[in-house]
């Protein structure tokens, strides 16, 4: 936990009190004492500073001041074909930390339909991971997620609209014909989409479907990926794309 992330809601007159695992991170791994200064976010808002006016176990209670903006989002729309809770739970995380702003949790054909069933699924439940996320990366603005129960109208009606202007499309896949290249990325600013389906990949019914709403199929490589691997995997990858376009 490289952040303490903060609630607006628990913030009074620039006062706040711990009493969850924040608290007990605060005491027993950062080993920290009345008059010390630790590292704060408002969520979805400024990161600052918090100075430790009373410290006792399963209690802490901060005296915070943030004006400092929040590292930039990345420019990159992530769509995933709904993987098992115990694989969602790290892709969250995942995603966040690497300063997605938007997630889009999709049905497919190779998904499990109780997935969909998951407890994990409820806002407050996604919530905490996607802030586990934002911990590590010391970042406070919360990636937008949304579920999409149906892939067909996900794709041919939801899509049709929200992609219409995005320059990159591309949906991984183990078929896939071409490499992650400059070519694929015209310029390194571009907003972007990326699909990753399920561990088996997407039947072709669906990479066609994305190819009609203008999406590039590209593979990684002979190797099939679990989806937590391929997450970061694609989106590290993706990055040194635009670093290195940016260059040229």
């Amino acid at each position: 936990m490289n952040l303490i992330l903060i609630d607006p809601q628990e913030i009074k007159e620039r006062s706040v009190t711990l009493t969850d695992r924040r608290a007990t991170h605060v005491r027993k791994t950062l080993r920290s004492r009345k008059g010390d200064t630790i590292r704060v976010g408002i969520i979805n808002g400024l990161i600052g500073s918090g100075l430790i006016c009373k410290i006792e176990p399963g209690l802490v209670v901060l005296e915070i001041k943030t004006d400092t903006p929040p590292p930039p989002k990345t420019p990159t729309s992530l769509i995933i074909a709904l993987p098992r809770p115990i694989m969602l739970k790290r892709v969250l995380a995942q995603t966040a930390s690497l300063g997605i702003d938007k997630i889009f949790l999709i049905n497919a054909n190779r998904v499990e339909k109780s997935f969909f069933k998951a407890s994990l699924l409820t806002e407050d439940n996604l919530r905490e991971y996607l802030l586990l996320g934002l911990e590590q990366a010391m970042d406070t603005k919360l990636p937008e997620i949304s579920i999409h129960h149906r892939f067909r109208p996900f794709v041919e009606d939801y899509l049709t609209e929200t992609a219409r202007d995005c320059p990159v499309k591309l949906v991984a896949h183990p078929g896939g014909e071409k490499n992650l290249t400059p070519a694929l990325l015209p310029k390194a600013a571009s907003s972007a989409m990326i699909a990753i389906g399920p561990e088996g990949g997407w039947v072709d019914f669906e990479i066609d479907l994305f190819r009609q709403q203008g999406f590039s199929c590209f593979s990684l490589g002979p190797r099939i990926l679990r989806v937590d691997t391929a997450v970061p995997a694609i989106l590290s990858q993706f990055q040194l794309l635009r670093t290195l376009t940016a260059g040229n």
